[in-house]
């Protein structure tokens, strides 16, 4: 007996297999660089900024468990310097344990409307606890009450039970929360910084920044 192993037909299948576009908006050249790859973020964050991408400061954080096991998430920058790149969550989330058990992680900005990436790999630690401070003081009340009250990534029975402890934190905490000890920032410190420009044919322009060990940057280009 001859059993078909051939898969179903799935038309979904076809409609993705067929997606693809022909990226033509820029380039990206070595003359045109700036010699910091920190400005050269900046410098295309406020690209997308001015173009009005929906919340350009979004980012996919990766990071890895102490078993090796990957995960990655949409997660939001709210610094960046040269010190690294900046956001706050919680401590004892997924990702703050993955980092816990393994401090290296990388970053991924996509900005479709300009056809642009940009990867970030490096180490990552906890920013000052003063510095977590200003920032939770500076978010709207009800962001700070839902920082309190969520046990991020634990089980909940259903949004009724999160929604209670919400109204508990906020009954007992009152208009001037302070941050809680398991919720603050994290700086990912880069040694890699890859700007990706779509081209045609999908001769895209990658040129990577490395650190090298005397704390300089230098400049590759990459084969797409």
């Amino acid at each position: 007996m001859i059993t078909d192993t051939t898969p179903p037909h799935d038309p979904l299948s076809n409609v993705i297999g067929a997606m693809r576009t022909d990226y033509q908006h820029a380039t990206l050249t070595e003359a045109e660089l700036l010699p910091d790859p920190i400005a050269q973020f900046a410098k295309w964050l406020n690209d997308a900024i001015q173009a009005k991408i929906p919340e350009p400061n979004a980012m996919s954080l990766a990071t890895v468990n102490a078993a090796g096991f990957p995960s990655s998430r949409i997660v939001l920058i709210k610094d960046v310097d040269q010190r690294g790149f900046t956001w706050f969550t919680n401590y004892a989330s997924r990702k703050g344990q993955d980092i816990a058990a393994n401090p290296m992680g990388a970053l991924l900005f996509h900005w479709v409307a300009l056809e642009r990436q940009v990867r970030i790999e490096g180490s990552i630690e906890k920013v000052a606890a003063e510095e977590s401070d200003i920032y939770f003081d500076s978010r709207p009340l009800a962001s700070r009450i839902g920082a309190i009250s969520s046990l991020q990534s634990a089980p909940i029975p259903d949004r009724v039970a999160l929604e209670q402890a919400f109204e508990t934190a906020m009954n007992a905490t009152g208009e001037h929360p302070a941050r809680p000890e398991h919720w603050g920032g994290y700086r990912l410190i880069p040694t890699m910084i890859e700007f990706w420009q779509g081209r045609r044919s999908r001769l895209h322009d990658r040129i990577a920044y490395c650190k090298e060990p005397d704390g300089e940057w230098t400049t590759r280009r990459l084969q797409p």
